[in-house]
């Protein structure tokens, strides 16, 4: 027992000892302390000729307790009520961004020649971001607001992916992969979710808040651990990852609405622990193997960041998160973690795929992990240089979108038919999904029996073909259908048609939106079953059959985008006319002015009046150097001067004093944009 003591207790300051000094170096630097910790990992780890040297399977068991303590505190900040209402957008973009990356990750493989088994673990090992990562670069960073609800939201939504992702590669690893296992799987998830979250809710809250009455904070620190790991020992015991536990415990203890509180008195041990999680991450890397396969890992690690950054920022943004959100959260998701070790030790160990898979995730892991913070840094001026080279069509299109996606989620007489149209389009997708992978499955045995019937090779094969098309065919067109009466639907509730009789002034703006969530549609359904397909029907057929899909819904939305200029100029001249009779006059009182515009030519995402006075820093600039839109999701309609209105200006306008700006935008955008135009500073808190 002394002996076991003595040794945990040197790996133990080994480890901490030279992590305190590698990410003093750092700080020096001014460099992310994660990079130092992953540094001291490989410093200790058994790869590299050091002194010291630590033991990785007693620090590996203490990097688990790091990843248990983490995700319990991100759970502190989502309640119940939280969770279900990003939960959508959130599910939407994780399984876009995963369906993505497996797709990229097995084209990425097969061009390194191997195997389909072995690309489809590439893929899956690509696919999960890394929550322990992700919420260490956010706390140094101090990264707050919509883009971290977002982020978690979405890490929170891998995470169980990844859970169905390991199930269905153990049951590939043991034969053909099947459909019926893995929705078993799936509805095993639904029901162990759904039971822990119910009775979880009519006890921890209760629990916590007779705890924190003893005013204790030991005592509150202590049952707050204890309830931590509990979940987590549950969640292991019915074979789900201890992350997933801890994040639900954290989320029934928030429930208390003293998740807060009990944030800050954990925050020490978590950090400690989550030190070590990264320093096992270093542990992990050889020098040698990496040097081996170089190649394979700057392709698999390209893949993670560019795959990402576009997997992420398109549905995104379709889902009203804004140009700015949607690609920092992109950019902020760019690598990969603690489940790629685990989907890459599963294929290791069944021996699907090569003994060198699992040092080439650690390392692509690692590579992207240096990477993240300087990714997160970069998401701002990179967001700024796509609104600049976006077509001015799509820039307008862009601030206005966001708008409407905001009116989208108030309450409306139409919601309810909204949602029995998305129940229905779920069920017809997911009948869709079956039928095809039931087509695939018995192809080949329809093949043969038509065959032992006395028909040839060919003639059996265009039968059975013609078969399955028929089977499907249904499924896909009440997709198709159901689609476009969701998208009608949505629209109608966020831009609602004039009276029976008369001009319909909202046509184009409703139009533009049809399209853009069509296509929205298009990405959240397509893409995912596009990767189902995959590991069932031919590349070549199925690649076609949806890039032609996804190049008719762009080429619609970018001509419905073009009209919507007419619509958006002759708004704009309304504005500066009203705004030009307005001038000199408060703006607290033009509210009458914009609310009647707003209903003369809908669509305009509600303009607010903006007048820059002397000491405006935006005086003397352009609306491109200040990037407005770009900081804020807010864009500039028109502009009423003495003796002058500019329409729609583009950003090389000059602005000057007493201009009277139609700011249109979400609500949250129109407010960044007048501090911004005001200096009173916070921009990137309000923009995130």
């Amino acid at each position: 027992m002394e002996h076991h003591a003595n040794v945990f207790l040197t790996n133990l300051a080994i480890v901490l000892c030279v992590a305190a000094v590698t990410t003093v170096v750092f700080q020096r630097l001014r460099q992310p302390v994660v990079l130092g910790y992953i540094l001291a990992g490989l410093l200790v780890g058994p790869h590299v000729p050091f002194p010291l040297v630590a033991d990785d399977e007693i620090i590996r068991g203490l990097s688990e307790l790091g990843v248990i303590l983490l995700l319990f505190t991100i759970g502190l900040e989502f309640t119940v009520e939280k969770l279900l209402r990003v939960g959508a957008a959130a599910a939407i973009v994780a399984a876009v961004e995963v369906s993505i990356q497996i797709i990229l990750g097995d084209l990425a493989g097969r061009i390194f020649g191997w195997s389909p088994r072995e690309s489809l673990f590439a893929g899956a090992v690509v696919a999960i971001s890394s929550t322990t990562i992700i919420a260490k670069a956010f706390a140094e960073l101090r990264i707050g607001g919509r883009l971290r609800e977002l982020v978690l939201s979405i890490l929170i939504v891998e995470d169980l992916i990844a859970i169905l992702l390991l199930a269905a590669l153990t049951t590939l690893s043991a034969g053909r992969l099947s459909a019926a296992e893995l929705g078993i799987t799936a509805g095993r998830l639904a029901l162990f979710l759904g039971c822990v979250v119910v009775a979880g809710l009519l006890i921890i809250p209760r629990l916590v808040r007779a705890i924190l009455k003893l005013d204790r904070p030991e005592t509150t620190a202590v049952a707050s651990v204890g309830i931590c790991f509990a979940f987590a020992l549950l969640a292991q015991r019915f074979g789900y990852s201890v992350a997933l536990g801890a994040f639900l415990a954290g989320t029934l203890v928030a429930e208390s609405q003293h998740g807060v509180s009990i944030e800050h008195l954990l925050q020490p041990v978590r950090d400690l622990f989550a030190a070590v999680f990264f320093v096992s991450v270093g542990m992990l890397i050889d020098p040698r193997l990496v040097r081996q396969h170089w190649a394979a890992i700057l392709v698999l690690s390209a893949v993670v960041i560019a795959g990402k950054t576009v997997g992420v920022s398109i549905p995104a943004f379709l889902t009203g998160a804004g140009i700015r959100t949607s690609v920092a959260a992109s950019m902020s998701l760019a690598q990969i973690g603690e489940f790629s070790f685990i989907i890459a030790a599963v294929g290791t160990s069944t021996r699907i795929v090569p003994d060198f898979f699992y040092p080439v995730a650690v390392s692509v892991s690692a590579l992207t992990t240096l990477t993240t913070p300087w990714m997160i840094r970069a998401s701002g001026p990179v967001a700024a240089w796509v609104d600049r080279k976006l077509p001015h069509a799509l820039q307008t299109f862009v601030a206005l979108y966001a708008s409407w996606i905001d009116g989208l989620r108030a309450p409306g007489p139409r919601r309810t038919r909204a949602q029995r149209l998305v129940r229905l389009l779920l069920l017809d997708a997911a009948l869709l999904t079956a039928a095809v992978v039931l087509c695939a499955r018995f192809f080949p045995d329809v093949v043969d029996w038509l065959r032992a019937r006395g028909l040839g090779a060919r003639a059996a094969e265009m039968i059975a073909l013609a078969t399955a098309i028929a089977l499907t065919t249904p499924f896909l067109a009440g997709s198709v259908r159901l689609v476009g009466a969701l998208a009608l639907s949505l629209a109608t509730q966020a831009l609602p048609a004039g009276a029976p009789g008369k001009v319909d002034l909202a046509a184009a703006p409703r139009r533009a939106l049809v399209v853009a969530l069509q296509l929205a549609a298009a990405v959240a359904l397509g893409l995912p079953l596009f990767a189902v397909a995959r590991a069932f029907l031919p590349l070549a057929p199925t690649l076609a059959l949806f890039a032609a899909a996804f190049v008719f819904l762009g080429i619609r939305l970018w001509l419905s985008v073009t009209q919507l200029q007419g619509h958006v100029r002759a708004g704009a001249q309304v504005l500066a006319a009203a705004f030009s009779q307005a001038r000199g006059t408060p703006a607290a009182g033009s509210g009458a002015v914009e609310a009647e515009i707003g209903r003369v030519l809908p669509g305009l995402g509600s303009p607010v009046r903006f007048t820059l006075s002397q000491g405006s820093p935006a005086v003397g600039r352009t609306l491109a150097s200040l990037n407005l839109r770009g900081a804020t999701g807010a864009t500039v309609l028109a502009i009423a001067r003495a003796g002058e209105e500019v329409l729609v200006p583009t950003g090389h306008e000059v602005l000057r004093v007493d201009d009277v700006l139609a700011l249109a935008g979400t609500g949250e955008a129109v407010e960044a944009a007048r501090a911004l135009l005001s200096g009173r500073g916070a921009v990137e808190q309000a923009a995130n």
